[in-house]
């Protein structure tokens, strides 16, 4: 009988799996991609998976909530070299449009998740509501600091680029809702 996997070894699988996963599921969409094919990915046994992650849905929770550590991250990190106010603001819009034009592009992971399973998977619902507080959270707090009292436009304007660069695979979006966002900030002075 074989030992059990140590931490190390369960940490070292769960990110191997969680990376298969995710993009697999980004690149395919969550429905169209097997276990099957997610276990050829990551090298892992179907078995091993299931004990990580008893239900297909846990895993994609999972991806989502890794994925929404690290992406929110990356947009604070472009945003926070920033020190004005008024140029932190824009540049999560000039971050947005680099995000639109990376390879491999294919809009807000949890905006995909939400129109493929809906409430259907209250794990995967919780985890797109979380990232779109947290997200909206952030723009928030950089609209008021900007000088914006509602933050809801500039939260829209992200939102509509994000799905629109995705449908018309184009970067353009964040550059049109970044200058909305500029009106927005001169009407607000």
């Amino acid at each position: 009988m074989p030992a059990p996997p140590t931490e190390e070894q369960t940490r070292q699988d769960g990110e191997a799996l969680l990376d298969a996963a995710e993009a697999l599921f980004y690149e395919k969409g969550i429905r169209a991609v097997g276990m099957d094919e997610v276990r050829a990915a990551s090298g892992l046994p179907l078995k091993r998976i299931y004990r990580l992650y008893p239900a297909k849905d846990d895993l994609v929770a999972a991806v989502l909530r890794r994925r929404d550590l690290r992406w929110r991250a990356r947009l604070a990190a472009a945003v926070e070299v920033e020190s004005e106010p008024r140029a932190r603001l824009l540049a999560a819009f000039d971050w947005l449009g680099r995000w639109f034009a990376e390879p491999g592009y294919r809009g807000c992971a949890w905006i995909n998740a939400f129109g493929e399973l809906g409430p259907s998977s209250p794990a995967v619902l919780a985890e797109v509501r979380a990232h779109k507080a947290a997200f909206h959270a952030q723009l928030a707090d950089w609209s008021r600091a900007a000088g914006l009292a509602d933050p809801a436009p500039v939260q829209l304007l992200a939102e509509g680029a994000i799905v629109t660069a995705a449908i018309d695979a184009d970067s353009a979006p964040a550059r049109r809702a970044r200058a909305a966002v500029e009106v927005l900030l001169d009407v607000a002075r």
